[in-house]
């Protein structure tokens, strides 16, 4: 009987000493805005990727071509930072591109010439405008501190990459968003209103080609809160 009696304590200790560990771990769980960030950014990483090895395949354009070199080297190293979190935080990643970021990609690999530049920067342009602007949310609403963190190292990485993507399309006279990602004007454009709606990335489309990940005719403007 003393026997069973001790190893009841002892179950019981070993629930004590469970509990916390469990209820730790179960708080460690990221938000659904954290979630849904990583497996976000992960997908525009796999699209920029492809479209970056495209643009150094296919590009005729001696700037599409660096970019998009750029583009795979940096999209890559932040990708392996996002797979590393998301294994710590047991979340799971997409495997492929959404279907209307590989319609995009088919896209790309149906042009040619300077066809291929103009998609190219086009698509480029507007979803790196929805990546920014989907980190910016991790950033102010995020609950996550490793996830808040990757974002704000992500962010001027996009920032980059977008104002180069900037130039490049008034070098080549291609339509440029209507607002900067950041809310300063971009040329001929206008600051957009505080508590407008952001899109994540794979919502948005500009006029000229789909951006990876959804299909609108016209790029929106953003709305009063």
């Amino acid at each position: 009987m003393l026997g069973i009696k001790r190893l009841g304590l002892l179950a019981a200790l070993v629930l004590v000493g469970v509990a916390p560990a469990a209820a730790a771990q179960a708080a460690a769980q990221p938000s659904e805005q954290d979630t849904q960030y990583l497996q976000a950014v992960h997908q525009t990483n796999l699209y920029e990727i492809a479209a970056g090895e495209l643009a150094q395949e296919k590009g005729q354009n001696q700037q599409v071509k660096e970019l998009g070199q750029q583009f795979v080297t940096d999209h890559t190293e932040l990708d392996q930072s996002v797979q590393e979190l998301a294994g710590q935080l047991n979340v799971d990643l997409p495997s492929e591109p959404t279907t209307d970021q590989q319609t995009a990609l088919d896209q790309l690999n149906n042009a040619s010439g300077e066809e291929f530049d103009r998609l190219w920067v086009t698509q480029g342009l507007a979803g790196h405008v929805q990546a920014i602007q989907a980190t910016q949310t991790e950033i102010s609403q995020g609950t996550e501190p490793q996830v808040v963190q990757l974002a704000q190292t992500a962010l001027p990485v996009l920032q980059a990459h977008y104002d180069a993507l900037v130039m490049l399309a008034e070098e080549l006279g291609i339509p440029v968003p209507e607002t900067s990602p950041t809310g300063t004007p971009s040329p001929g454009g206008t600051v957009p209103a505080p508590g407008a709606t952001t899109p994540t990335p794979g919502e948005t489309f500009t006029e000229e080609a789909p951006v990876p990940g959804g299909t609108v005719t016209e790029t929106p403007v953003p709305q009063q809160s």
